[in-house]
């Protein structure tokens, strides 16, 4: 049975990291759910966090029942039922284009919460100021939806603006200290007269920052906001998703069949790309995979960021790189529901057991029952090397969600 297999002393390991930093910067640092949602490893990590980002209603309901702490919205557009609800627990609310916060601004400033305090109010800027590499995740491309474009908003009546006390801009994606740094000289060299403005008292950095990378430069992001927080007196917010999360789950599943067609050896194993880990047709990405082996001297020095005790593993290698070579494919009637070309050292069987790594960010969150294909069960590994089943899914789950 296929399984998402996550470990609380990683995410533990992960979390100190971002509180460590966030301390260091005086900065608020908040898990966005977008990323990462297991409600019952929420528990082993809210404690490092000053709260959670949702992108709607549903997330922002999770995190006030699961965390408890500063709700920051932010959504590309609400419906006024679903603003009515956040205005009543949230504490940012940041809006995606000027023409919504005029249509809902004395909504929100009229509430009680707004007016003694509770509640605040801010804009997504887009700084038009393209970092990334992979164009389905870039907020700065051309044409973007996402964010008031810089130009827009610097050139704006004043009165556009009343009761707006926050800039929210979100423009990374698996990304260092330097795109953050160009990010933010962008937006100063365009907006500085609005950052120092008395009226914005928070900036929001968003996400896409790999603070927990061994190789990230924590120091140059603490220099960064120390000096926005002194310059401009704003408190800064960091919403990182991924980072909580890399490299703290896998994805353990096992083969169902081997056979050989069109020159080349495939393994179905009992997991979807399209329907487990959309991201590595979307992004696209290749995951390190490793397969399990006999002995400790069988095993390579790479491991998967979950091992279990007594379990030895071998990554594997580009097609012909090492001596058994296969075409890992889901059960799946899409044509190109196909993980990639592995080798192995060693001939595969049916019921061995594959691990996919990093399987934690943006895999459960995004999850469906395409096919009807099984979904794996959702386990955490225990500081005690224990595992702990938190959700086994069954034919009840994918029958309800179709109505």
């Amino acid at each position: 049975m296929a399984e998402f297999l996550l470990s609380v002393p990683a995410l533990e390991r992960n979390a100190r990291i971002l509180r460590e930093t966030a301390d260091a910067a005086g900065a608020k640092v908040l898990i966005a759910l977008k990323a990462f949602a297991t409600t019952s490893a929420l528990h082993y990590i809210s404690a490092y966090a000053d709260g959670a980002c949702a992108s709607g209603l549903y997330e922002a309901q999770l995190a006030a029942g699961h965390l408890g702490k500063h709700i920051a919205v932010y959504s590309p557009a609400y419906s006024q039922a679903d603003l009515i609800e956040l205005l009543a627990f949230a504490h940012h609310i940041d809006f995606n284009s000027l023409s919504q916060w005029e249509r809902y601004r004395a909504l929100c400033t009229q509430h009680p919460r707004a007016r003694n305090g509770e509640l605040q109010f801010g804009l997504r800027i887009n700084p038009c100021h393209s970092t990334g590499h992979t164009p389905l995740y870039d907020p700065c491309a051309p044409g973007s939806r996402l964010g008031v474009p810089i130009s827009e908003l610097t050139d704006c009546a004043p009165q556009r603006l009343m009761g707006i006390s926050g800039l929210h801009l979100h423009t990374l994606c698996e990304q260092y200290t330097p795109p953050l740094i160009s990010t933010v000289a962008a937006l100063e060299g365009q907006a500085a007269p609005l950052l120092a403005s008395s009226a914005i008292r928070y900036l929001n950095l968003g996400g896409g920052h790999w603070i927990t990378k061994p190789d990230y430069d924590r120091a140059a992001l603490v220099e960064l906001i120390l000096r926005l927080r002194q310059q401009y007196g704003v408190q800064v917010y960091l919403e990182p998703g991924e980072a909580w999360c890399i490299h703290t789950g896998v994805l353990r599943s096992q083969v169902l069949d081997i056979f050989e067609a069109a020159g080349h050896r495939h393994a179905i194993l009992d997991v979807s790309v399209s329907a487990h880990m959309p991201d590595v047709l979307e992004m696209p990405y290749r995951p390190s995979v490793f397969c399990t082996v006999p002995t400790a001297s069988d095993a390579s020095r790479q491991q998967p960021a979950v091992c279990l005790p007594g379990e030895f593993y071998h990554a594997s290698g580009a097609a012909g790189e090492l001596p058994h070579t296969y075409r890992l494919g889901a059960p799946t009637c899409l044509a190109g529901d196909v993980l990639g070309d592995f080798s192995f050292p060693r001939a595969l069987n049916i019921g061995d057991t594959i691990i996919l790594d990093d399987m934690a960010h943006y895999t459960i969150v995004k999850t469906t029952h395409f096919n009807g294909v099984p979904h794996p069960d959702i386990a955490l590994l225990l500081p005690d090397n224990s595992i702990r089943t938190v959700r086994r899914f069954s034919f009840r789950d994918f029958a309800g969600r179709l109505g």
